[in-house]
Protein backbone atom coordinates (compact mmCIF):
# COMPACT_ATOMS: atom_id res chain seq x y z
CA UNK A 1 0.00 0.00 0.00
CA UNK A 2 2.89 2.18 0.53
CA UNK A 3 4.11 2.25 -2.52
CA UNK A 4 1.01 2.83 -4.28
CA UNK A 5 1.07 5.79 -2.17
CA UNK A 6 4.58 7.16 -3.37
CA UNK A 7 3.54 6.28 -6.60
CA UNK A 8 1.14 8.73 -7.00
CA UNK A 9 2.38 11.19 -5.03
CA UNK A 10 5.42 11.18 -7.68
CA UNK A 11 2.61 11.29 -10.49
CA UNK A 12 1.16 14.48 -8.69
CA UNK A 13 4.10 16.39 -8.74
CA UNK A 14 5.29 15.26 -11.94
CA UNK A 15 2.20 16.76 -13.12
CA UNK A 16 2.39 20.02 -11.25
CA UNK A 17 6.44 20.37 -11.73
CA UNK A 18 5.29 19.47 -16.14
CA UNK A 19 2.80 22.24 -15.55
CA UNK A 20 4.87 25.11 -14.33
CA UNK A 21 7.00 24.65 -16.98
CA UNK A 22 4.00 23.74 -19.71
CA UNK A 23 1.72 27.20 -18.43
CA UNK A 24 5.18 29.72 -19.14
CA UNK A 25 5.19 27.98 -22.80
CA UNK A 26 1.09 28.25 -23.13
CA UNK A 27 1.18 32.02 -22.09
CA UNK A 28 3.56 32.66 -24.57
CA UNK A 29 1.48 30.94 -27.61
CA UNK A 30 3.91 28.18 -28.30
CA UNK A 31 3.20 25.46 -30.18
CA UNK A 32 4.45 22.76 -27.50
CA UNK A 33 2.09 24.54 -24.16
CA UNK A 34 0.24 23.21 -21.20
CA UNK A 35 -0.95 19.29 -22.17
CA UNK A 36 2.01 18.50 -23.82
CA UNK A 37 4.62 19.46 -20.95
CA UNK A 38 2.41 17.73 -18.50
CA UNK A 39 2.30 14.44 -20.46
CA UNK A 40 6.15 14.56 -20.83
CA UNK A 41 7.17 14.64 -17.21
CA UNK A 42 3.80 12.21 -16.34
CA UNK A 43 5.59 9.61 -18.74
CA UNK A 44 9.50 10.51 -17.96
CA UNK A 45 7.88 10.18 -14.50
CA UNK A 46 6.55 6.47 -15.40
CA UNK A 47 9.64 5.05 -16.94
CA UNK A 48 11.48 5.66 -14.37
CA UNK A 49 9.04 4.39 -11.75
CA UNK A 50 8.84 0.92 -13.87
CA UNK A 51 12.53 1.23 -13.92
CA UNK A 52 12.85 1.43 -9.62
CA UNK A 53 10.50 -0.62 -9.11
CA UNK A 54 10.48 -3.31 -11.03
CA UNK A 55 13.17 -5.44 -9.32
CA UNK A 56 11.22 -4.85 -6.31
CA UNK A 57 8.39 -5.81 -7.99
CA UNK A 58 9.48 -9.14 -10.05
CA UNK A 59 12.67 -9.63 -7.79
CA UNK A 60 15.08 -9.39 -10.74
CA UNK A 61 18.69 -8.76 -9.19
CA UNK A 62 20.79 -8.46 -12.14
CA UNK A 63 19.40 -5.38 -13.69
CA UNK A 64 20.01 -1.70 -14.24
CA UNK A 65 17.35 0.90 -13.14
CA UNK A 66 18.79 4.01 -15.09
CA UNK A 67 18.52 2.11 -18.83
CA UNK A 68 14.73 2.99 -19.20
CA UNK A 69 15.51 6.70 -17.86
CA UNK A 70 18.28 6.95 -20.54
CA UNK A 71 16.05 6.36 -23.16
CA UNK A 72 13.85 8.65 -22.59
CA UNK A 73 16.25 11.39 -22.83
CA UNK A 74 17.14 10.54 -25.44
CA UNK A 75 14.19 9.35 -27.41
CA UNK A 76 12.54 12.89 -25.99
CA UNK A 77 14.16 14.93 -29.59
CA UNK A 78 11.71 13.67 -31.93
CA UNK A 79 8.85 16.04 -29.52
CA UNK A 80 11.39 18.82 -29.89
CA UNK A 81 12.71 18.52 -33.25
CA UNK A 82 8.36 18.92 -34.40
CA UNK A 83 8.11 22.26 -32.35
CA UNK A 84 11.14 23.48 -34.06
CA UNK A 85 9.57 22.42 -37.56
CA UNK A 86 6.59 23.67 -37.14
CA UNK A 87 7.87 27.74 -36.73
CA UNK A 88 9.08 27.59 -40.39
CA UNK A 89 12.65 27.80 -41.80
CA UNK A 90 13.28 30.53 -39.45
CA UNK A 91 14.99 28.15 -36.85
CA UNK A 92 12.78 28.97 -34.05
CA UNK A 93 11.10 26.63 -31.11
CA UNK A 94 13.86 26.16 -29.89
CA UNK A 95 13.75 26.68 -26.54
CA UNK A 96 10.58 25.39 -26.35
CA UNK A 97 12.17 21.84 -27.76
CA UNK A 98 14.63 22.35 -24.74
CA UNK A 99 11.75 22.72 -21.92
CA UNK A 100 10.55 19.73 -23.44
CA UNK A 101 13.28 18.03 -22.75
CA UNK A 102 14.66 19.87 -19.79
CA UNK A 103 10.65 18.63 -18.47
CA UNK A 104 11.50 14.88 -19.66
CA UNK A 105 14.62 15.19 -16.99
CA UNK A 106 12.86 16.46 -14.11
CA UNK A 107 10.00 12.97 -14.78
CA UNK A 108 13.22 11.01 -13.87
CA UNK A 109 14.19 12.78 -10.89
CA UNK A 110 10.99 12.74 -9.79
CA UNK A 111 10.38 9.07 -10.58
CA UNK A 112 13.85 8.28 -9.22
CA UNK A 113 12.71 10.01 -5.74
CA UNK A 114 14.88 13.18 -5.69
CA UNK A 115 12.33 15.60 -5.31
CA UNK A 116 14.19 18.09 -4.18
CA UNK A 117 16.28 18.52 -7.62
CA UNK A 118 13.14 18.39 -9.02
CA UNK A 119 11.31 21.18 -7.61
CA UNK A 120 14.36 23.20 -7.68
CA UNK A 121 15.49 22.58 -11.09
CA UNK A 122 11.46 23.68 -12.51
CA UNK A 123 12.27 27.01 -10.34
CA UNK A 124 15.12 27.35 -12.32
CA UNK A 125 13.56 26.18 -15.71
CA UNK A 126 10.21 28.67 -15.26
CA UNK A 127 12.64 31.87 -14.25
CA UNK A 128 15.21 31.29 -17.75
CA UNK A 129 12.15 31.12 -19.61
CA UNK A 130 10.29 33.72 -17.72
CA UNK A 131 13.21 36.43 -17.60
CA UNK A 132 16.23 35.45 -19.93
CA UNK A 133 14.80 36.46 -22.87
CA UNK A 134 14.67 40.33 -21.74
CA UNK A 135 18.16 39.74 -20.73
CA UNK A 136 19.02 38.57 -23.66
CA UNK A 137 17.75 41.59 -25.26
CA UNK A 138 18.62 44.29 -23.45
CA UNK A 139 22.32 43.22 -22.24
CA UNK A 140 23.96 40.15 -24.31
CA UNK A 141 21.99 41.37 -27.56
CA UNK A 142 21.73 45.01 -27.22
CA UNK A 143 18.79 44.98 -29.41
CA UNK A 144 14.69 44.59 -29.34
CA UNK A 145 12.55 42.87 -31.31
CA UNK A 146 10.27 45.15 -33.69
CA UNK A 147 7.34 43.76 -35.78
CA UNK A 148 5.75 45.70 -37.98
CA UNK A 149 2.27 44.61 -39.13
CA UNK A 150 0.23 45.91 -41.89
CA UNK A 151 -2.30 45.82 -44.20
CA UNK A 152 -1.79 47.04 -47.77
CA UNK A 153 -3.19 47.24 -51.08
CA UNK A 154 -2.10 43.99 -53.13
CA UNK A 155 0.29 45.46 -55.66
CA UNK A 156 3.61 44.86 -57.09
CA UNK A 157 6.57 46.90 -55.30
CA UNK A 158 5.33 47.07 -51.77
CA UNK A 159 7.32 44.63 -49.71
CA UNK A 160 10.22 45.61 -52.09
CA UNK A 161 10.08 49.37 -51.20
CA UNK A 162 9.40 48.18 -47.11
CA UNK A 163 12.37 45.98 -47.70
CA UNK A 164 14.68 49.02 -48.98
CA UNK A 165 13.23 51.24 -46.76
CA UNK A 166 14.39 49.13 -43.65
CA UNK A 167 17.91 48.11 -45.45
CA UNK A 168 18.79 51.81 -45.84
CA UNK A 169 18.24 51.88 -42.01
CA UNK A 170 20.52 49.24 -41.26
CA UNK A 171 17.51 47.22 -39.59
CA UNK A 172 17.92 43.40 -39.85
CA UNK A 173 14.88 41.68 -40.92
CA UNK A 174 14.42 38.28 -39.21
CA UNK A 175 10.84 36.85 -41.37
CA UNK A 176 8.64 38.41 -43.50
CA UNK A 177 4.76 36.69 -43.69
CA UNK A 178 2.09 37.88 -45.93
CA UNK A 179 -1.53 36.59 -45.98
CA UNK A 180 -4.16 37.25 -48.15
CA UNK A 181 -7.24 39.09 -46.70
CA UNK A 182 -8.97 39.56 -50.12
CA UNK A 183 -9.08 40.21 -54.02
CA UNK A 184 -7.29 43.74 -52.70
CA UNK A 185 -5.63 43.50 -49.61
CA UNK A 186 -2.63 41.72 -47.86
CA UNK A 187 -1.92 41.43 -44.31
CA UNK A 188 2.12 41.44 -44.13
CA UNK A 189 3.80 40.85 -40.75
CA UNK A 190 7.94 41.71 -40.72
CA UNK A 191 9.70 41.22 -37.82
CA UNK A 192 12.99 42.91 -36.81
CA UNK A 193 16.13 43.32 -34.92
CA UNK A 194 16.35 47.31 -33.55
CA UNK A 195 19.13 48.72 -32.29
CA UNK A 196 17.73 50.49 -29.05
CA UNK A 197 19.56 53.69 -30.44
CA UNK A 198 17.46 53.49 -33.41
CA UNK A 199 14.07 55.65 -33.30
CA UNK A 200 10.70 52.98 -33.61
CA UNK A 201 8.39 56.22 -34.27
CA UNK A 202 11.25 57.70 -37.26
CA UNK A 203 10.84 54.46 -39.08
CA UNK A 204 6.96 53.83 -38.80
CA UNK A 205 6.47 57.34 -39.84
CA UNK A 206 8.65 56.56 -43.10
CA UNK A 207 7.08 53.24 -43.47
CA UNK A 208 3.22 55.41 -43.25
CA UNK A 209 4.60 56.90 -46.65
CA UNK A 210 4.83 54.01 -48.26
CA UNK A 211 2.28 53.99 -51.47
CA UNK A 212 -0.06 51.16 -50.42
CA UNK A 213 -0.11 50.63 -47.26
CA UNK A 214 -3.49 51.62 -45.57
CA UNK A 215 -2.45 50.79 -41.80
CA UNK A 216 0.30 50.05 -39.88
CA UNK A 217 0.83 49.06 -36.19
CA UNK A 218 3.84 47.90 -34.37
CA UNK A 219 4.60 45.15 -31.33
CA UNK A 220 7.58 45.05 -29.27
CA UNK A 221 8.72 41.34 -28.10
Amino acid sequence: MERYIVVVFKLILSLLLGGIVGYEREFKNRPAGLRTHVLVCLGATLVQIISIDYYKVNGVTNYDPMRLGAQVISGIGFLGAGTILKEGVNVKGLTTAASIWAVACIGLAVGSGLYFEGIITTLFIYFCLRWFKKIEKRIIAGKRYVVFKMIAKDQPGVIGEIASILGKKKINITNIELEKIDDYYVEIEISTNLLYMQNVNEILSVLEGVNGIETIKIKEE
